[in-house]
């Protein structure tokens, strides 16, 4: 077969890429997976999907670590940032990002233009997908999904039809739901949820029940340097690792499960059930610290930033020009972001208790509703004029009557 038709297809082992191998097959394409472990799967599971592949009949199937590359190109800024989507949801499908770029450096490998997605047409990730291919060169996109769209309504019992009718079987766990985990945490939609009924205990991610919730409180220390988290409790840590360990330790006190209901890039109201126990504690961490250090202005401006670089993220444009402007002030805003943070969770609720930094904006004449090395005439005044505008207003109309 001409190498012209080899296809690389970003592959997970779930429904829609499992999908995908043997219809790509079918049309002449030589089909090599590419699986890039973002964290939050077991060895377990990465053999799975391994063997899931050459059982579908691969070409070829590469596994890429991207651990340490999601840390250093999407957890960073987005903990600079400071903002989830819609106030809720911290982009957990982010690491589709470095998933199209490992496959499109296979595909630049083999010497083929070919690129393949398991994309629904319905949701956001065919924009995150397509928009990154465009942005990073020059390749074909097969969708796969789309495709059978055209001619079928019920997609994902037709798919597990076709595989089933090709001697392949298909997990329980995709049947109703579609799951995604990575090291930021999982997201599940389906069955019920989609439905927009109560999530089923079939809808089980990494955090603990109530029930099972340590008794002890869990506090943890934070180190930031220029608002990047650097350790753990004293030990210089490096970032994927940071994220494995907050993720386990507070997954065991159910923080960070949330179910969400947003504005998708399409158009349409999308619901998943997350979970992402790592990133909420690094979220409450660091603006804690940020808060204790910025300037109120800083303060007050900087959240349009971040909400307009999430938004971004969010609708596929993770390479547009101006997401990188935006981290340039964003990295900007962290110079005076270093001290470390004590959080404490008994439960679902994370709280900075504790905060030390060489560069808190305090002094030691004057603290909160407590003590100030200004007079009760200097109050009086900066009261007077600082309200002098409502006041004027108040006055000038006391006792008018306003239609």
């Amino acid at each position: 077969m001409s190498s012209a038709k080899d296809i690389v297809l970003a592959f997970s082992g779930g429904l829609d890429t499992s999908f995908c191998v043997p219809w790509l097959i079918e049309r002449g394409y030589r089909v090599h997976t590419m699986f890039a472990d973002t964290g939050g799967v077991s060895a377990e599971e990465r053999a799975y999907i391994e063997a899931r592949a050459h059982e579908l009949g691969v070409a070829s199937h590469r596994t890429v670590d991207a651990g340490q590359a999601i840390w250093d190109e999407f957890v960073r800024p987005l903990i600079w940032a400071g903002e989830f989507y819609q106030g809720q949801y911290p982009l957990l499908v982010s690491d589709r990002y470095l998933i199209v770029k490992e496959s499109l450096k296979l595909c630049d490998e083999l010497g083929t233009k070919y690129f393949a997605h398991g994309c629904t047409g319905m949701g956001n990730d065919q924009v995150r997908f397509d928009l990154t291919v465009k942005a990073l060169g020059d390749y074909e996109i097969v969708a796969p999904i789309r495709e059978i769209q055209r001619d079928v309504k019920e997609v994902r019992a037709w798919e597990q039809a076709y595989l089933e009718e090709r001697g392949y079987e298909v997990r329980a766990k995709v049947k109703a739901y579609t799951i995604n985990e990575n090291v930021l945490g999982v997201t599940m939609s389906g069955g019920e949820i989609d439905r927009w009924e109560a999530p089923g205990s079939g809808v089980e991610g990494w955090c603990a029940k109530p029930a099972d919730w340590p008794k002890e409180a869990l506090q943890v220390e934070i180190e930031f340097k220029h608002g990047i988290a650097v350790a753990l409790n004293g030990t210089a840590t490096a970032g994927a690792e940071i994220l494995t360990t907050l993720n386990r330790e507070f997954a065991r006190y159910g923080v960070g499960r949330g179910l969400y209901t947003g504005d998708t890039t399409i158009g349409l109201k999308g619901r998943i059930l997350f979970e992402a126990p790592a990133l909420t504690a690094l979220h409450v961490a660091h603006r804690a610290l940020e808060e204790a250090v910025l300037t109120k202005s800083q303060n007050r401006f900087k959240p349009e930033v971040g909400r307009k670089w999430t938004e971004l993220v969010y609708e596929g444009f993770f390479y547009d020009p101006l997401k990188h402007d935006l981290e340039a002030y964003l990295a900007s805003s962290q110079r005076m972001v270093n001290g470390t943070v004590t959080l404490e969770t008994r439960g679902v609720q994370v709280d900075a208790i504790a905060l030390q930094s060489p560069h808190l904006l305090q002094t030691a004449k004057a603290t909160y509703a407590q003590a100030a090395d200004w007079g009760v005439a200097e109050a009086e005044g900066f009261i007077r004029l600082y309200g002098q505008s409502s006041t004027l207003w108040a006055e000038v109309n006391r006792g008018l009557t306003h239609e």
